[in-house]
């Protein structure tokens, strides 16, 4: 589904961000990158908040000009990354909308359903996700660049 067909139906909204939201969305995943690497936790609870820490990556994309609204909001976080960051970040979208599919087995059905290398797979893709979104920032809206 396009940017402009989640518009048109009231799922996409345009917003006005300023740096300190993008500050304080890249500080909430930094925190959860860090917490997502706690060994002492189990690996569902490192798995949800490595995918929470790539959420919020994502938010930080769609909040350079747009916020989600409604139902389904990780969904259009992730489905207009290709649209706003480039195709070459399909594959982002497409492994985050399946991690998503695993967290909410894991949040809302059964326990003890992700794997080891699952969570850890997760926690090192958020953590080039995030590199490739700063990156992005810096050259497409260097004002909003945290400091």
């Amino acid at each position: 589904m396009s940017l402009t067909q989640l518009l048109a139906e009231g799922r996409l909204r345009s917003h006005r961000t300023s740096r300190r939201e993008i500050r304080d969305l890249l500080n909430v995943a930094d925190r959860d990158l860090k917490d997502a690497a706690v060994r002492a936790i189990s690996v569902d609870l490192r798995f949800r908040t490595a995918y929470q820490a790539a959420l919020q990556i994502a938010t930080i994309v769609l909040a350079a000009g747009y916020r989600a609204a409604g139902r389904g909001h990780h969904w259009v976080t992730f489905t207009v990354l290709p649209e706003l960051l480039g195709q070459e970040t399909q594959e982002w979208a497409d492994y985050f909308d399946q991690c998503r599919g695993k967290r909410n087995l894991s949040d809302y059905d059964r326990a003890g359903e992700i794997a080891e290398n699952e969570a850890a797979e997760l926690l090192e893709e958020a953590k080039r996700f995030r590199e490739a979104v700063l990156s992005w920032l810096r050259k497409s809206h260097p004002a909003l660049v945290p400091r």
